[in-house]
Formats: structure tokens, sequence, C-alpha cells
């Protein structure tokens, strides 16, 4: 399978019965566009219709080829991945399914973070979103032939769902290939990202096609590697409190060598999740009440 960028609107089949259309909004955060996937033959199920965008609606239309479409499915409400949704159910027929809306699924600190208005985040997120109708975790969507598993896999977002048949997952935004997941407080989870990586392994997945990039062809070494650069983040982050009482920007700056100003931003708020899960786990402790400007500390 290709590795490189494929051309915007194209459906491309990358195997038997599941092709791709990539949606035409590149940008930093969602590299060579979202991608939308076309599940299934003579009836096809969407998964992630991606941005209101009447081209991409146009596109999307000429790869379902008159088929009927059984079901939309939303991963997440990222504006990059939901707002067609409802367009699509109004041409199709089809319904839209989900977890729920933009607050569902949030952990209780994040819930608590949010309502105090300390964490700012909200990055992108498409707060009309909502689902004809909700899935829990393991429900299963059958088909002709065919069944997809829901699994509610928080992290990036609090209502973020990857589905998998057999050895394929689509994982969302929650594993990709091209980078590590944005995760933004009160939004993004990091104690959950962890937690849903490891469940997203469990289901044996070899495969994985992400919201954004390339097919991932071994989705267990991916999710390992993920894991593993969380893990040593937090182990930088520890490791630079040791001097002192730290803000999230200060220590993004003291971490992050590298990071294109475009995403100094992002970089930060990654930092903050870390330091949120750290205060969670008792490692660190914020100096005053905990929001994005608090200097931390280790305990």
């Amino acid at each position: 399978m290709t590795q490189t960028r494929p051309k915007v609107g194209d459906a491309t089949d990358l195997e038997q019965g599941i092709a791709r259309v990539l949606a035409p909004n590149p940008s930093p955060m969602t590299y060579w566009g979202t991608n939308t996937y076309l599940f299934g033959h003579d009836s096809v199920v969407v998964i992630d219709p991606g941005p209101a965008d009447p081209i991409h609606l146009k596109a999307l239309m000429s790869a379902i080829a008159g088929r009927p479409v059984s079901h939309i499915l939303v991963t997440h409400s990222h504006l990059d991945h939901s707002p067609l949704a409802r367009v699509l159910a109004q041409a199709t027929g089809a319904p839209v399914l989900a977890f729920g809306d933009r607050t569902t699924g949030r952990s209780d600190i994040m819930t608590h973070l949010a309502a105090s208005g300390v964490m700012g985040g909200g990055e992108g997120v498409d707060d009309t979103f909502a689902p004809d109708e909700t899935l829990q975790d393991g429900d299963d969507i059958t088909g002709d032939g065919w069944t997809l598993r829901a699994h509610h896999t928080p992290g990036h977002f609090g209502n973020h769902m990857c589905f998998t048949s057999g050895k394929v997952g689509f994982s969302g935004d929650l594993v990709m290939g091209w980078a590590t997941s944005l995760v933004s407080p009160p939004d993004g989870d990091l104690t959950d990202f962890m937690a849903s990586c490891a469940k997203l392994a469990d289901t044996g997945i070899t495969r994985a096609y992400a919201g954004h990039g390339a097919p991932i062809e071994d989705a267990q070494a991916r999710i390992r590697d993920l894991i593993g650069h969380r893990n040593t983040r937090e182990a930088e982050i520890r490791t630079a409190l040791v001097d002192g009482p730290a803000t999230p920007e200060t220590l993004t700056t003291l971490i992050y060598k590298d990071v294109a100003p475009a995403l100094q931003n992002m970089a930060t708020r990654n930092v903050l999740a870390h330091l949120v899960d750290l205060t969670q786990r008792g490692v660190v402790a914020p100096i005053g009440p905990l929001s994005s400007s608090a200097k931390f500390t280790l305990n």
C-alpha cells in the first residue's frame, strides 16, 4: 500500500471491501486530510464522513455509486470528522451512529475541569454533532455478511470510538502512523488515552486504517510505539521537574527542542495532558488550583 499522498476525492481500494476517499482538508493537524472509508460491497458503511465540504460530499456520492448506505459511523466529533455526517444522512437515508455528542464519554476529572473553565481546549470541536443512534462499547453493527464491533476508546476525545472487523481496525485519531495523537484537556485525557491504546491492542488487530495518513501495516507495533513514546515523554517531564516547579509552557520549551512553531501550542497541550495524568496518579501536584497555567512540582 502506498505511503504517498493519494489524490483528493479518488476512491482508492485498500483491500477487498474497503475503500478510502481523501477529503480536501490538509493541515499540520490533519496531514494529507481526513480519510473517509467505505466498508462493504453491494451496500456500504461510511466511516468518518469528514468536514462539511461540498466537494468531499460529491466525491463520496460518486464513490458510493448508487449503492445503499446502511450506516454512517463517526469515530469522534471533531470538525474534520463529523460535520458531513448529517448532510450525508440526508442524501442517503442512512442513520448516523456514534458514542454520543461532544461531552459524552468525558472522565470525571475532565468534566470538572471543563465546567471550571481553567483548561481551555475545545480545538476544532463539532458542537452541533448528535448521532441518530448511540453506540455502546462492544456493540456490533451488522450487515450483509459483515460485522463491525464498536469500541469506546476515549483519550484523544471523550466520545472517540474505534471499529474492528476481524484483524482490521478503523482507529480514527487514537492510533495514526504519521504522528502521535493530540491529547488536549478537557476534551483529551491522557489517562484514558493510554488505557484505550492497550484496549485496542487487545482486540488483536494487525492492520489499522486511521483518520489521517497511510494504512498502518503493523498495528500492534505502532500501538507499542505510541505507548512507549508517551512513557518517554512522561519521564522527560519528571526529569525536568527535578530542577524545580514549572508551567506546562516552560516544560514544553525544555522538552520539545525541534517542534515547528505552528505546533508549539499543541505540544504544550500534550504536556498539560501528561501533568493532569501525573496529578491524578499523585506523582506531581499543581501549586494552587489545577489549571493550564499552574506551576507543577514533583511530590
